[in-house]
C-alpha cells in the first residue's frame, strides 16, 4: 500500500473526531528564516477558533487498527473495514510536505490502539517530538492521548503539543460498560486530572523562569479538550451537560465537543437504528456556550418535568426556550438591569451586553441604539423595556409568543454540519 492509499484510509477514519479546534495556540513565526512554517499563516480538515477564524489541519490516524471493540466506532476490532498504518517517519513527512505547500497550519494526530496503550502512545509522541526537535516544526500540534497510557507518556506529549485531548466518549459509566467495555470513565478522569495538575504546575514554572529571564518551557499551551458522542446511548441532554459542567469545573477543560452518533456498517444491535437529529448536537453546543459564558446552569436549560424533561427544545435555542418558560422574569429594563440580567435576554450576546453597558454610561438606550449595535429586535423586543418601548403593548401570551419564534419548515432544512462552528462564534 502506497502513501496516498494510506492517507485516503486514515484521513477518512479520523473524520469522526470533532475535537480538533486550535483555539488558544501560541503563534510562532518562521519569517526570520528559522524553523519551518507558522501557526498563524494562511493555509485537509477545517476547524474554527472562537473568533471565527478558519484554520486547516492535517487530521489523520497513525493507524485504524485497534484492539478495542467499542460498538459505536467504525474502527473497532470486529469491524470489517480496510486497515492501514503510517510509520512515524511517514506521518512526519506528510506533515512537513503539506505544511511547506501551505495546505495546512498544523497536525491533528490520533490513533487506534495497537499492541497496548503505552506502545501506541510512544509512537504518537515520537511523531510530535521529531517534528519539534529534529525539524524545528513551529506549526500547531494537537495530540489525541490514550487514558490507559502511563502518565509519564501523557506528560511527555505535553512538551510538544499545543493541545491534548482525551475522549470521554459517553457521559456515563453505564453507557461505557454497555458499548465500550475496555474503557473506564474513572481512568479517563484520572488522566485528565493529571494533565490539569501539570498545567497548573507549569504556571508556577512560568513565573520562576520569567523571574530569571529565561525562556518558558511550553507545556499544554492550549490546554485539554474532550469529545462526547450524542445519541449512541440512552443519556438525555441533562446527563450530557452535567458531565460537561463537571469536566469544566473539575478539570479545567478548554472545550467539550459534541458529536452526533452516526450509524456504522454492520453495527451492533445495542446501537440505535438511526442517528439522532443533528439539530440536537447544535443545541448542545449552544447550551454549553450558555453555561460557560452566560451564567446558566444545567437545571435551568433542561426542564426537570413536562414534555421536555431532561432535554433541550429542538425547535428553539436554549436561551429563548428558557425565557419563554420564565416569562415572569421579563421584561428586563435595558437601562437599569445588571450585566447578569442583560445576558439572559434572548438575542443579546456577550459582546452586545458589553456595548450596551458602555453606551448607557452616557445616555439612555433606545431601540434605535440597539439597531445600531446590530442587535436583532425581532428576537429581543418581547423581553426588553426601554424608554421608547414597553413589551406589554405586544399583548402576547406564552403560547402565542412561542409560535412567533418557531422556525418555518424551510428553516429546518439548513445544513447542520456546520453546527460545531456556528454555535462558537455567534451571539445567543
Amino acid at each position: 500500500m502506497n502513501l496516498a492509499q494510506k492517507l485516503e484510509i486514515l484521513a477518512d477514519a479520523a473524520k469522526y473526531d470533532a475535537s480538533c479546534a486550535s483555539s488558544g495556540a501560541k503563534r510562532r513565526d518562521s519569517s526570520n528564516g528559522k524553523g519551518v512554517g507558522s501557526a498563524g499563516g494562511a493555509g485537509i480538515c477545517h476547524s474554527y477558533s472562537p473568533d471565527g477564524r478558519c484554520i486547516s489541519l492535517l487530521k489523520i490516524l497513525l493507524t485504524n487498527v485497534c484492539i478495542y471493540d467499542c460498538q459505536y466506532c467504525i474502527n473497532r476490532r470486529s469491524s470489517d473495514v480496510a486497515r492501514a498504518r503510517f510509520t512515524a517517519e511517514e506521518a512526519i513527512r506528510l506533515t512537513l510536505d503539506f505544511y511547506k505547500r501551505n495546505y495546512i497550519e498544523g497536525l491533528f494526530l490520533s490513533s487506534g490502539i495497537v499492541r497496548n496503550a503505552d506502545f501506541t502512545m510512544e509512537q504518537v509522541v515520537r511523531v510530535a517530538r521529531e517534528l519539534r526537535e529534529t525539524h524545528d516544526f513551529r506549526g500547531y500540534i494537537h495530540l489525541k492521548t490514550i487514558p490507559e497510557a502511563s502518565q509519564e507518556l501523557i506528560e511527555e506529549a505535553g512538551k510538544y503539543a499545543d493541545r491534548i485531548s482525551i475522549n470521554i466518549e459517553l457521559p456515563s459509566e453505564k453507557g461505557l460498560r454497555e458499548l465500550a467495555p475496555e474503557k473506564n470513565l474513572r481512568r479517563t478522569q484520572e488522566a485528565m486530572g493529571g494533565i490539569r495538575q501539570r498545567i497548573e504546575g507549569s504556571k508556577e514554572e512560568k513565573k520562576h523562569y520569567a523571574k530569571h529571564h529565561r525562556a518558558t518551557p511550553r507545556i499544554y499551551a492550549s490546554g485539554q479538550s474532550t469529545q462526547m458522542i450524542v445519541g449512541a446511548d440512552a443519556s438525555d441532554d441533562s446527563s450530557i451537560l452535567k458531565r460537561s459542567d463537571h469536566l469544566y469545573r473539575g478539570y479545567r477543560l478548554r472545550r467539550v465537543y459534541y458529536s452526533a452518533f452516526s450509524p456504522i456498517p454492520a453495527s451492533s444491535s445495542v446501537l440505535p437504528a438511526k442517528a439522532p437529529p443533528l439539530v440536537r448536537e447544535h443545541r448542545l453546543y449552544q447550551a454549553d456556550w450558555l453555561m460557560r459564558f452566560y451564567g446558566f446552569n444545567v437545571g435551568e436549560l433542561t426542564p426537570s418535568e413536562g414534555a421536555l424533561k431532561g432535554n433541550l427544545d429542538l425547535d428553539l435555542d436554549p436561551k429563548l426556550s428558557w425565557a419563554l418558560r420564565n416569562r415572569e422574569q421579563f421584561p428586563i429594563n435595558i437601562n437599569r438591569a445588571s450585566r447578569e440580567e442583560l445576558l439572559r435576554i434572548p438575542g443579546i450576546g456577550v459582546r452586545s451586553v458589553d456595548r450596551i453597558l458602555k453606551v448607557r454610561r452616557w445616555s439612555a438606550v433606545r431601540l434605535e441604539d440597539l439597531t445600531r449595535l446590530r442587535i436583532s429586535l425581532r428576537k429581543c423586543l418581547p423581553f426588553i423595556e426601554t424608554i421608547d418601548h414597553n413589551p406589554v403593548r405586544l399583548n402576547l401570551d406564552g403560547d402565542r409568543l412561542k409560535e412567533r419564534f418557531l422556525p418555518k419548515p424551510e428553516q429546518l432544512e439548513f445544513d447542520f454540519s456546520a453546527s460545531r462552528s456556528s454555535a462558537l462564534t455567534g451571539e445567543v
